[in-house]
């Protein structure tokens, strides 16, 4: 693999808790991170979660299109507080995720973000790696690699995102290019604070259960723990993904319960199914970073790391930060899809063949061209 130019890179991550967006920069060649730059955040506003919410499953129509202008309008909003920006990796937001039929909607415009900001867009990541056969997801692995490597590990570990849903990436850095077999192995692992926030907004009216106040005063019901854990989805061999959509019906499951029964439950299913997927790893992990909201509720971090047996730490440990490392992500992403190199093998998606993805627009003609 050739060098590619060092750039000063703005990514951003919009994720499936509906929090807000998430903004970060580095500089990077698209293989190593040589440093990180400023970020920032902007909170959705209520109307505007409702509204993205209301796109949630459907793929075209008065509210896809609904959502999509209040993404866009957000991350302009954020996207433009940054300065000397030479490359803009943009997410969007995920409404619909089906790729046994072929099929993702991430929902934002590229070209309404290249225009407002005058820089390069890279845009529409996961398309590409499911029309090849791909999951589509986890997108993050590539850059968790680098991370690993910016770390000096020089033995296999483990990242856990603990987003809406969560996932898993086991890396080798010993192996010095993340598409190369071994190199890694990523995959969605089950839910994370998706249910948990939905239940907190339906019963308590807050947007999540802050500090797990309200799990940690709750009773664990472990027959629903167990029953979710028959899903085939756990069984499955991976790469694997979820969409939202899978995991909506956990507030069902516990619906019959008291609130703080029901989060603590919620809580134990993220934690069972982390666990089992602990397992479908090459080598069972003997440490585990944690990125993401999740990572904040001790209530469910202690429930990982006991029925994990391991040791569960944030990235902060590591100086990483856990907030802005998906959005770091999409950076890395970025500078890799404009070198033409992959940003997805099958280890992570599941791919027949690594897989170059993403779409770039050039705010000079407003052209997008797919990689």
């Amino acid at each position: 693999m050739s060098k590619g130019s060092v750039r000063r890179v703005l990514g951003s991550m919009s994720g499936t808790s509906l929090d807000g967006v998430d903004a970060a920069v580095i500089e990077t060649d698209g293989e190593r991170i040589i440093s990180f730059g400023p970020s920032d955040y902007r909170e959705y506003t209520e109307e505007e979660r409702d509204v993205i919410r209301a796109g949630f499953g459907l793929w075209a129509g008065p509210e896809v299109d609904a959502a999509a202008d209040v993404v866009t309008s957000a991350h302009i909003d954020l996207l433009s507080r940054f300065e000397k920006i030479e490359l803009v990796g943009f997410h969007g937001q995920t409404l619909s995720h089906d790729p046994a039929n072929g099929r993702t909607l991430q929902v934002g415009s590229g070209d309404r973000l290249a225009e407002k900001l005058g820089a390069p867009v890279v845009w529409d990541f996961r398309s590409a790696d499911v029309a090849a056969g791909g999951q589509g997801a986890p997108l993050a692995p590539f850059y968790h690699h680098a991370c690993a490597r910016w770390m000096g590990a020089d033995e296999p570990v483990a990242f856990l995102n603990l987003g809406g849903i969560a996932n898993l990436t086991w890396c080798n850095p010993r192996i010095l290019d993340p598409a190369e077999d071994g190199a890694l192995l990523a995959f969605d692992t089950g839910p994370a604070n998706a249910p948990l926030n939905d239940l907190m907004t339906l019963r308590c009216g807050l947007p999540e259960d802050r500090d797990g106040q309200l799990s940690a005063t709750g009773r664990v019901r472990e027959d629903i723990v167990a029953a979710v854990l028959t899903d085939p989805f756990y069984a499955k061999v991976p790469p694997k993904s979820l969409d939202r959509l899978d995991v909506a019906d956990l507030t069902e499951r516990v619906g019959a319960l008291p609130d703080a029964d029901a989060a603590a439950t919620l809580c134990a299913i993220t934690a069972a199914t982390v666990s089992a997927g602990f397992a479908q790893c090459p080598s069972r992990p003997n440490r585990v970073l944690v990125t993401g909201g999740g990572r904040r509720n001790p209530v469910l971090m202690s429930m990982i790391a006991e029925r994990a047996g391991t040791l569960v730490d944030p990235v902060e440990a590591f100086g990483l930060d856990g907030d802005m490392l998906e959005a770091q992500a999409f950076a890395f992403l970025a500078a890799r899809s404009v070198q033409g190199w992959p940003i997805s093998a099958p280890g992570s998606t599941g791919v027949a063949a690594p897989c170059c993805g993403g779409s770039i627009t050039d705010p000079e003609n407003l052209s997008k061209i797919a990689f």
